[in-house]
């Protein structure tokens, strides 16, 4: 007997340098079984010292919409490793991966057709894992389209422990299927090939190989042992104790044949020739989360994890392992005298091994960054709101409630609002509209637009029109067309065109009559043939053109100076002399040349702006005594003596809209949020690698839905703020791709504004003149002062995350470096004060303050224009937007300047 096991263990290591020398490739089916991945990425590729890993899929794919062929990520969180993108309608491929340094990269290939229903096999190489330059190259049908010199962690170590790595595949469906995913490690590249059926280079098929080993196991099998059972009849009899013949001299037993050995000690497993250490740890002795350290013999358990106490336990042996398990006891935090850390007057949570801070308690309000105060008003009466609202008080003294961010309702009853869209997730106990159930309960939809009435938001809805046909195939999505009939041929039905003979898939009609640009002969609606007309798109029918330049007043980016191009390249000179407030308006132009007025506001129009006017209403009542400054009212009545003139009570402007509900309560020309008015500005105009922004405003120009993968762009609201304050809701759509989306302020024009872009995942732009640029994950807020204006120099500073000399300036940075989620809501809120060039963003992802910017002061643009920003991403949604004029200088700007002169 021991005789045969020494020839079984002979025999495997001479299998095992057979299979080293002529067949070092293993072949893992990972549609079969993919429970070789965690011991393999969890230290077992390091354990064999493999350095170059195969991935080979064969797939069918007809679906032209963004899809995921396979992922490997963590269960537990749901958190990519690896990501394998396929987006059918542009034919790109995009690999998203965990790096070494924890954040996500992302390497996209170009003009990759998958997406045609016929089957192709992928080849992804990955190399450099143990030795050389780490790199992924990826085959396509036996072609190489690129090579990235970069290694996903995936492919080194990934952390321990169980639920950690898991692998999911595309859902096959009739037209999309994957028929085939192996793993493949330490083969070279042209044998892994040939397993695709792919000749790259003259060399040994990897499958012969494999195949030939069990052949030749058997027959050396056979004549190996026929050999070791002669040599035991030469020796037998003379075979006596001695040191090395059994495990430890102490277990060999002399007997009248010859030895034997004793068992094998506890912890260890054999013969008693040959005895190997047993691997206690695989019975999991130790606590959840808790290292489990095997030793030779027995094993050793950690100390209890973070929130637990308990003891470290060691021990030897299987019986031991399975019969002792290391006991870990939570600690409850919120037993402490400083509420486990949480704010006064707000709950603390005990969770197994940790606990989280909640709201504040009865009575009280604010949050676990503000700290939670006695719940008053700050005029001292009683707080009637909801604990989840916040208590305003209005211009005229009055009480009013709105709701917390992640809440919705009317302020006085309100619930949870998981996508920030002003619409709670449950019917509430109240009768406004906002107390409604949201019928898209998870992406946001503040209009809650129902073409067809079913219930189900259009945003959620997978056939919006219940034609029959699904949004994603349908030409008219939100227009009953069984047909399907589309004369012209770009992406809108008949039933939906504007146009229907023209070729505009942009939609784009400027005076919204119902015809398209491109097909209406009068654009703007001011009685003027295009042909005729010195602004298509801007109403002006006095044609006033200052410089003669061909180019409207109303529409030309300088009036004064000749640039029938529009290209602004100004000169320091012109620069500082037409534009030295930095407001957005040259001196020649502005009411108020002297004093920073973005909003070029004149309630009396005598030409004067009411910043630099001291009788903004012309009533003859200078505007320090005026008890009504907008409103003429000689008589100055005020019957209640509150200060307020009877003429312009409950409405300051007299712009027919309450102050309460008013967006700019001291600006008539500006009364409620809305974007239905806006300006696409274009910031690569050159080039053909991707398309332009396509805008759909919704919910009375109060959301603004982008739709496709396209060149970086703006959509520019025409209301010119100085101070204001700017908040809504950003929402990605899709689950494939990982660039920038956000807001802007302070647009004066296409060279100058300020960007607040929130990136998903490190990655370096895929063109890399006239610079290399590198976006990181998180968001950051820049200041545009572009010496070139929209082209490849604006893109790539764009892109870049840091300071491009004369260019873009990197004001502010998020220190987590965290990207955006897919499909999660999140609101920011801006202020903005240029007059003093105080900024400060903050960003919550449900309840929670997730960013903030703290005090950032810049005074590179004292006001502007607002609007949103995408670069590359497809699929953004900003909802419940609103601003509101604010001149009101924050406390904090104070608290700021005083820390910073003092030191």
């Amino acid at each position: 007997m021991v005789i045969r096991t020494q020839c079984l263990l002979i025999l495997l290591t001479f299998l095992k340098l057979f299979c080293t020398v002529d067949a070092q490739g293993i072949v893992y089916d990972l549609l079969v079984s993919a429970e070789c991945l965690p011991d393999l990425l969890q230290g077992g590729l390091k354990a064999k010292n493999v350095n170059d890993v195969f991935i080979l899929t064969t797939f069918h794919l007809q679906s032209q919409a963004p899809t995921r062929a396979f992922r490997i990520y963590n269960p537990t969180d749901n958190s990519d490793y690896f990501d394998f993108n396929m987006n059918g309608k542009i034919n790109k491929v995009t690999l998203r991966y965990l790096k070494s340094n924890g954040k996500m990269g992302t390497a996209s290939f170009l003009n990759v057709p998958l997406a045609d229903g016929h089957p192709h096999n992928v080849m992804l190489h990955f190399s450099g894992l143990t030795h050389g330059t780490p790199s992924m190259a990826l085959y396509v049908d036996c072609r190489l389209v690129q090579i990235v010199q970069d290694l996903p962690a995936a492919f080194k170590t990934l952390p321990s422990g169980p639920n950690k790595v898991a692998l999911k595949i595309m859902p096959t469906t009739a037209q999309d299927i994957v028929s085939d995913l192996k793993l493949v490690l330490g083969e070279s590249v042209e044998n892994v090939a040939e397993l695709q059926d792919c000749t790259l280079q003259h060399g040994e098929s990897l499958g012969e190989s494999l195949y030939l080993v069990p052949l030749v196991a058997d027959v050396l099998t056979e004549a190996f042992c026929e050999y070791l059972d002669g040599a035991k009849e030469k020796t037998d009899t003379a075979a006596k104790c001695g040191p090395g013949v059994c495990f430890q001299q102490s277990m060999c037993i002399e007997t009248e044949r010859g030895f034997q050995c004793a068992p094998c000690p506890e912890g260890y497993t054999g013969d008693g020739v040959h005895c190997a250490d047993v691997n206690e740890c695989q019975f999991n002795p130790c606590f959840p989360g808790v290292r489990c350290i095997n030793t030779a013999p027995g094993f050793r358990c950690q100390s209890c994890p973070r929130g637990y106490s308990g003891a470290e336990l060691q021990g030897v042996g299987l019986t031991f392992a399975k019969t002792h398990k290391q006991v870990c006891n939570d600690i409850d935090e919120c037993q402490g005298l400083d509420n486990g850390g949480c704010t006064p007057n707000s709950y603390c949570h005990n969770t197994v091994g940790s606990f989280r801070c909640g709201d504040c308690k009865p009575g009280y309000t604010g949050d676990q960054i503000r700290g939670c105060r006695s719940r008053q008003c700050g005029n001292g009466q009683t707080n009637p709101c909801d604990v989840n609202a916040e208590c305003v008080v209005e211009r005229d003294g009055s009480i009013s409630c709105v709701c917390n961010i992640g809440w919705a309702g009317n302020g006085y009853v309100c619930g949870k609002d998981t996508d920030i869209d002003a619409h709670p997730d449950r019917t509430l106990q109240c009768q406004d509209a906002n107390c409604k159930k949201d019928n898209c309960m998870f992406v946001p939809n503040s209009g809650q637009e129902d073409a067809d009435n079913d219930g189900i938001g259009d945003t959620c809805d997978e056939d919006a029109d219940s034609d029959g046909i699904l949004n994603e195939k349908d030409n008219c999505w939100l227009v009953k067309n069984v047909d399907q009939k589309n004369s012209d041929g770009d992406l809108n039905g008949d039933a939906c065109d504007n146009c229907i003979n023209v070729d505009n898939s942009d939609q784009r009609d400027t005076d919204n009559d119902g015809l398209g640009d491109a097909c209406d002969d009068d654009m703007d609606g001011d009685g003027l043939k295009n042909i005729l007309d010195n602004c298509q798109r801007v109403p002006n029918t006095d044609q006033l053109d200052k410089d003669n330049d061909g180019v409207g007043d109303a529409c030309d980016s300088c009036p004064e100076v000749p640039n029938p191009n529009q290209v602004q390249h100004f000169t320091l000179h012109y620069i500082t002399l037409h534009y030295i407030k930095f407001d957005g308006h040259q001196n020649t132009k502005d009411n108020c040349p002297t004093i920073i007025n973005s909003s070029q506001l004149d309630t009396d129009k005598d030409g004067l702006g009411d910043e630099c006017d001291d009788d903004d209403d012309n009533d003859g009542i200078l505007d320090e005594q005026d008890n009504c400054r907008l409103v003429p009212n000689k008589d100055q009545a005020d019957e209640n003596n509150d200060g307020v003139g009877d003429a312009c009570t409950g409405d300051f402007d007299l712009d027919h809209v309450i102050d309460r509900i008013d967006t700019c309560p001291e600006n008539a020309e500006v009364t409620l949020t809305d974007f239905r008015a806006y300006q696409t500005v274009v910031l690569d105009p050159e080039g053909e690698a991707q398309i332009d922004p396509n805008w759909v405003v919704l919910n009375q120009g109060m959301e603004i839905i982008q739709t496709m993968n396209s060149d970086p762009g703006l959509a520019v609201g025409y209301t010119a703020f100085s101070g204001v304050d700017f908040e809504g809701t950003f929402h990605v759509n899709t689950v494939t791709d990982d660039d920038y989306a956000g807001f802007i302020f302070g647009y004066q024009d296409s060279s100058s504004f300020y960007v607040v872009m929130w990136k998903q995942t490190e990655q370096t732009y895929w063109q890399a003149v006239p610079f290399r640029a590198v976006a990181e994950p998180g968001i950051q807020l820049k200041a545009v002062k572009s010496k070139t204006g929209p082209g490849e120099f604006l893109r790539n500073s764009l892109w870049h995350t840091g300071d491009t000399k004369e260019q873009v300036r990197l004001l502010w940075k998020d220190p987590r470096n965290v990207g955006w989620k897919d499909k999660v809501s999140y609101r920011w809120n801006l202020q903005h004060r240029p007059q003093v060039g105080y900024i400060r963003v903050r960003f919550y992802e449900g309840t929670s303050l997730v960013a903030d910017s703290g005090v950032v002061i810049d005074t590179s643009m004292r006001g502007g224009r607002l609007g949103v920003f995408c670069f590359s991403q497809e699929n953004i949604i900003w909802s419940n937007l609103r601003y509101r004029c604010n001149d009101t200088i924050p406390e904090d700007y104070e608290e700021y300047r005083a820390q910073h002169l003092s030191s």
